[in-house]
């Protein structure tokens, strides 16, 4: 599968098998089998309560840790240096490694200074219980302040798909060296009745959400998808190996942005106005 380079090297599998709204049994059948079948990259996070789940189902894949790149999240009341520490021991446990690929602040809180939450996600880092380290449902003026710690931010784990297109936030983040990671691509099932998004599937002889998951990657995101079924598995599976002309990538670019959010808690800071 194509894999994207960090700014720190490290190699990053742009087709990712998410656990969101998973339990235990169903995240260790998946895993499983999403691994067994090509997939190599697995994002989860503690808010999701899978871990074990997680864990075992990497077990009992068969499949070399090291040959996966694993990611997952620390909840936005756990931000505290001294929470982030034992959070990450604990999942380190509960996921049954020695090591994980990516961590990622969960959701910005500004009730934590955020320097002190990066200096500990840094030495988290430099122990090398952490590979890389990252956010998620960051804004721009976040990760500028985010940026302003002299922490290494890799990456920025976010909503995105053609009804949701980030045009700004993806630019900035091009700018930064950051990746963005694209979780929720299908607008959960939403987008598959864009009228390009058919036309396109029916030009290509592909299915939608395979559309819209090769746009993502061929935007240079990551691309997270949280199907549960195995047929599902397989077909999203499959959007890696065509190539959307660029033209056709150009008309879902300039579909019009930030019309369609599906995931908007009451805690959300996305206005810079009304930070809680």
């Amino acid at each position: 599968m194509q894999n994207i380079t960090l700014r720190s090297g490290l190699k990053i599998p742009a087709l990712a098998q998410g656990t969101w709204t998973m339990e235990n049994a169903d995240a260790e059948r998946v895993v499983a089998y999403a691994l067994k079948t090509g997939y190599r990259h697995i994002d989860t996070a503690d808010a999701y309560h899978n871990h074990a789940g997680v864990g075992q189902g990497i077990i009992n894949s068969g499949v070399k840790r090291e040959e996966i790149f694993l990611a997952t999240k620390v909840w936005r009341d756990n931000l505290a240096p001294n929470t982030v520490r034992a959070d990450t021991e604990r999942f380190l446990h509960e996921l049954k490694t020695g090591y994980i690929d990516l961590l990622l602040v969960h959701w910005p809180n500004s009730k934590f200074p955020i320097q002190d939450t990066m200096a500990e996600f840094s030495r988290l880092k430099r122990e090398g219980l952490v590979r890389a380290i990252g956010v998620s449902n960051f804004t721009s003026w976040h990760i500028d302040e985010a940026l302003k710690t002299g922490a290494d931010i890799e990456v920025n784990q976010v909503e995105f798909h053609p009804s949701l297109n980030q045009k700004g936030l993806k630019q900035y983040c091009d700018e930064q060296g950051i990746v963005l990671a694209g979780y929720s691509p299908l607008a959960q099932g939403q987008d598959f009745g864009l009228s390009i998004i058919r036309e396109l599937a029916e030009k290509y002889s592909r299915t939608p959400a395979q559309i819209i998951l090769n746009w993502l990657m061929a935007k240079g995101l990551v691309a997270i998808h949280g199907s549960r079924r195995e047929e599902h598995i397989d077909d999203n599976r499959a959007s890696h190996d065509f190539a959307l002309d660029p033209a056709d990538i150009k008309r879902i670019n300039d579909l019009p942005d930030d019309l369609n959010r599906q995931v908007l808690p009451r805690f959300n800071e996305f206005d810079k106005e009304n930070r809680k």
